[in-house]
């Protein structure tokens, strides 16, 4: 004798009860169908909210990266030894370029030099008048036009001395006044230096180039940003009292500097005019 058959065909829930359309049916219908099946989409929402409210603390609280992350760790120091770190860097590098303005004795020159231990070159500007300055060791060449030579009312020194290196001697004033443009040491001793109170000033960005930045007297003594990337060498100066504002690059770059021609040089004696 065969069994009864549970349900409908194939074993299935039997069909429901009444005609189709009627209350009955849909009630009967709604029993047989079981609980709805379970998605994964609540937990992917739960996911999402967990991310936005990380996103909205991160944001409220704020991204709290190192600065000084990936530099050469200058930055965590104090700024005295900030200041001291950046002389010894500057002392030791074979050379550097230095662009910008000093003022000194209440004139202002607007200097572009190429400096290193042996000797220097590049251009001075003053008044308008720029000429140019080359020294090897001891030996200091001034280049400049006509016009500059002529300033004094000799025409007719500014032709025979047009374009020429004149040579410089060591008992002229002029000596004095200008071999210190092309003397890396001298030069950089007497402007690297801060007036007043040191402090840090924050990370700041010199051409690309992380730094920190130091101050005296908050600004007043002069400001100096150096280097967080590689050797701390100093990038940027702010003179005290306004007297020049200097940037520094091509750190530790070589550069020749050479005897001119003998067509092109002269030598003027133990003194030159007074221009």
């Amino acid at each position: 004798m065969r069994s009864a058959q549970v349900g409908g065909p194939d074993g299935l829930a039997p069909p429901p009860c009444g005609d189709p359309g009627t209350l009955p049916y849909a009630i009967a219908a709604l029993r047989t169908k079981g609980p709805p099946p379970v998605t994964a989409i609540p937990q992917v929402r739960n996911r999402r909210a967990a991310l936005l409210g990380a996103v909205c603390i991160l944001a409220l609280t704020g991204c709290s990266e190192d600065p000084d992350a990936g530099t050469n760790g200058v930055g965590k120091l104090a700024a005295d030894k900030i200041q001291s770190k950046s002389v010894t860097a500057a002392g030791a590098a074979d050379a550097v370029r230095l662009s910008g303005t000093v003022v000194t004795s209440g004139r202002t020159y607007r200097l572009d030099m190429r400096l290193k231990s042996d000797g220097g070159s590049g251009s001075v500007t003053s008044k308008g008048s720029t000429f140019g300055l080359l020294r090897i060791g001891e030996q200091l060449y001034l280049k400049a036009d006509a016009d500059f030579w002529n300033s004094n009312g000799d025409s007719g020194v500014g032709d025979s001395l047009h374009g020429k290196y004149v040579k410089v001697p060591q008992g002229d004033p002029s000596y004095k006044k200008f071999s210190g443009f092309t003397d890396k040491d001298v030069l950089l001793s007497s402007l690297l230096t801060l007036h007043g109170s040191l402090a840090t000033d924050g990370h700041h960005d010199q051409n690309g180039v992380r730094t920190i930045r130091i101050t005296g007297d908050d600004g007043s003594g002069g400001t100096l940003d150096v280097s967080l990337e590689g050797k701390p060498y100093p990038l940027r100066l702010v003179r005290a009292g306004g007297a020049g504002t200097l940037t520094f690059s091509d750190w530790g770059k070589s550069f020749a500097v050479t005897e001119p021609a003998d067509d092109d040089t002269v030598d003027y004696g133990k003194q030159l005019p007074s221009s």
